[in-house]
């Protein structure tokens, strides 16, 4: 797990369009909320999404922006985003090669046992190199947006 002053890990994932996107590329653009969720279309990942919907002007203002990522296939990814207007990247880690390399495996997920989803996560990174960690054991946790907003302040 990449912790705070470390380079993330470089993995490939695909966008919502099924276009190959490498991490360490879509953070070199300057700071970055990279946030991991477990499963597109459940009621706390949904609410998380949302917030991160509705607070991207505030993050724009600090001049990041969000990226988020699931072990979705990229066609749930895509229906999610849709569904709820979500206007930021969500990438596909459908093979979980990202949620191996960041530590964060969230095993037998909703009682499936051997269903393999991230744990819910939030990295801030600043030119490939990680400026904040949160990561919770419990899926029904949402992450602490005033401190992610603290952090990119």
């Amino acid at each position: 797990m990449p912790n705070v002053g470390e380079m993330i890990p470089d993995v490939s994932l695909v966008d919502t369009e099924l276009k190959p996107v490498k991490l360490a590329d879509a953070v070199a653009k300057g700071k970055t909320v990279l946030a991991f969720f477990p499963g597109a279309f459940t009621s706390v990942c949904t609410k998380e999404m949302c917030t991160f919907r509705d607070d991207l002007s505030k993050l724009g203002s600090l001049n990041a922006r969000v990226i988020a990522i699931s072990v979705d296939g990229p066609f749930a990814g895509k229906g999610f985003k849709e569904k709820n207007g979500l206007n930021f990247t969500l990438l596909s880690d459908y093979n979980r090669d990202a949620v191996r390399a960041f530590g964060i495996e969230l095993n037998d997920f909703a009682g499936l046992k051997g269903y393999v989803a991230a744990k819910r996560s939030v990295f801030i990174v600043d030119n490939g190199i990680v400026k904040y960690k949160w990561v919770s054991n419990d899926p029904k946790v949402e992450p602490k947006y005033q401190e992610i907003e603290s952090a990119l302040g």
